[in-house]
């Protein structure tokens, strides 16, 4: 079995890959797994540290082979508004419960999550499911920082921390 030791970063590296591993957005952040390639074979993700990895990135194996990381398309939510300032608060919303949101312009991307589609529509927001890769925000503290808080519930995702953002005059109505 082929062992990866290191990440290039897309745009990094050039050439073709010696194959390809296509992984959704849960097994994108490891240190060490088994991975099978788009050609069948094996490969151990074995890096020093836990690793987010993203499309176009490669895997450099031990015998210089290089695979190229593909984002599985997943059942996600695209989440319009009616202008900017309703985007923002439905984004605050997102970030407020830890939901690990991909932002692209004018639109939003989470996974399928039926409650929170309700409450995204209760805000005046529109929901639209998909099927695509999605490449959430990292948060303020992924570059190897660590982020510890609790709440009560269990969402915390610790791969993608998010922050808060604060609306003017939102403290004032209890947001």
């Amino acid at each position: 079995m082929r062992r990866a030791t290191e990440v290039l970063l897309a745009g990094t590296w050039q050439g073709e890959a010696d194959d390809t591993v296509v992984l959704d957005h849960d097994r994108r952040h490891r240190r060490r797994i088994r991975l099978t390639t788009s050609g069948g074979a094996s490969v151990l993700l074995d890096l020093p540290r836990a690793h987010r990895l993203r499309e176009g990135d490669a895997l450099l194996c031990e015998d210089g082979a290089r695979i190229c990381v593909r984002s599985a398309s997943e059942p996600l939510f695209e989440i319009s508004a009616p202008d900017p300032a309703a985007l923002v608060r439905i984004a605050w919303h997102l970030g407020n419960r830890h939901l690990p949101t991909q932002l692209c312009g004018d639109r939003l991307r989470i996974r399928e999550d039926h409650v929170i589609a309700e409450m995204v529509r209760g805000l005046g927001g529109s929901v639209t499911a998909i099927s695509a890769p999605i490449d959430p925000e990292a948060g303020a503290y992924a570059g190897g920082h660590h982020h510890h808080h609790h709440h009560d519930d269990d969402r915390h995702d610790d791969e993608q921390a998010t922050v808060p953002i604060v609306l003017a005059g939102d403290h004032d109505r209890g947001a």
